[in-house]
This record gives structure tokens, sequence and C-alpha cells, in this order.
């Protein structure tokens, strides 16, 4: 796994380095401070991964996040933050992030959240899940009475990111019958697109039910 770090810091992204350095598929290819220095060094490393600070101040670091996703959707997106608010997670994750680990964790924590995305699964550090409280309204709980069991399957994969052909794969379907049900759940839940069913199940909860 090809992995950018992205930090203001120069001295917290050597350690990241170094902890990296010793895990197996593991590559450090680039490191880049924030802004457009990180769109530069991404485009030249060409990273499977980045790993992107969350920091003071979070309005900068979460236009870097949301230009990296714009401009390489297909790139998995891990933030490495000292803030535990919920808040901050689940913006994190609505802006495309797809991790938030803790400062604190351990590096064997990191290498388990490298795992998870690098298997296009979401990863969020136990410390701060808690903090996703669902705060689902009346309708949006009629909403979720009226979809089956394979449509909450089908929901659950997409939180962890994955893709209608992994989703078809994991569910022994075809990929036809998932996008019939994608299309289904956009109509039921009165979203749009992929990105309206992900902010949806993401803000739901469905990426943390089994």
């Amino acid at each position: 796994m090809r992995i950018l770090l992205v930090d203001d810091h120069v001295l917290l992204r050597a350690g990241l380095r170094c902890l990296l350095q010793v895990m197996p598929k593991a590559e450090v290819v680039g490191e880049a401070d924030q802004g457009p220095h990180a769109m530069e060094m991404a485009s030249r490393c060409k990273p499977d991964l980045i790993l992107l600070d969350l920091s003071p101040p979070e309005a900068r670091s979460f236009e870097t996040l949301a230009d990296l996703r714009r401009r390489y959707p297909d790139v998995r997106i891990l933030i490495v933050s000292a803030h535990e608010e919920g808040h901050n997670v689940r913006h994190a994750l609505l802006s495309g992030a797809n991790g938030y680990l803790v400062k604190n964790a351990s590096p064997s924590e990191l290498e388990f959240a490298l795992q998870a995305l690098a298997r296009h699964h979401t990863f969020v550090s136990p410390r701060v899940s808690h903090g996703l409280v669902d705060r689902r309204d009346d309708a949006r709980d009629s909403q979720d009475a009226r979809l089956s069991q394979r449509q909450r399957q089908v929901l659950r994969l997409i939180a962890r990111g994955r893709s209608t052909k992994e989703i078809a794969h994991d569910l022994g379907l075809s990929v036809k019958t998932v996008e019939t049900h994608r299309a289904r759940l956009m109509e039921v839940l009165e979203v749009r697109g992929t990105h309206g069913l992900l902010r949806y199940a993401l803000q739901a909860g469905f990426d943390r039910m089994a």
C-alpha cells in the first residue's frame, strides 16, 4: 500500500514514517503540508492511501480533505487527529474520509486501521465511536422500517465503502440486482446518487452494524 503523509508538523510525519516502515505492505511514498502541497504530492506520488492530520485550524483540514476527495475519489483517506469530539468525526466521514484514528491510538490500532481501509471498510477508533450517536427523527425511522433485510445489507456495505461489484460478490448477487437495490434505496430514502446513499448510511450508523 502506497501511503502519503499529510501533516503540517515535520516531527509528527517523521514519527508516522518510522511506525509505517516496520508494517508489512506499507510504503511511505511522500510527505506534504496541507493545502496545495498535499494536492501536488498526491498527483506526483499516486498513493493508495493518505494519512491526513486534522488539527487547528480545522477548517483548513476539512478544506484539504474535500479537495483531495474531489480530485482523487478512489484514494482511501485516513484522518489522524487529537480531536475526539463526535461532531469532528462525523464531519470528517461525511466530507469523504474513509476512517478516523485518534493520535493516542496504539501502533497496532494504526495497523488495523490501514488493513481495514485496504479492504475498503470504514474504520473509526473505538475511543470515539461512541460519539457517533444516531440522531434520526421519526420520519427517518419510518423510512428505515420500509427497507427489506437485503436492502439493509446493501446499505451497510455502502457505508463501509464497498463498490457495486464488491457488494455483488459479498452478497452473492448479480451487479444488476445490486444496482436495482441501490435505485430502490434512493427512492425510499429520498436521496440522490451514491454520495447521498453514503451520507445517509453514515448518519444512520449502518457502518457500525454487524
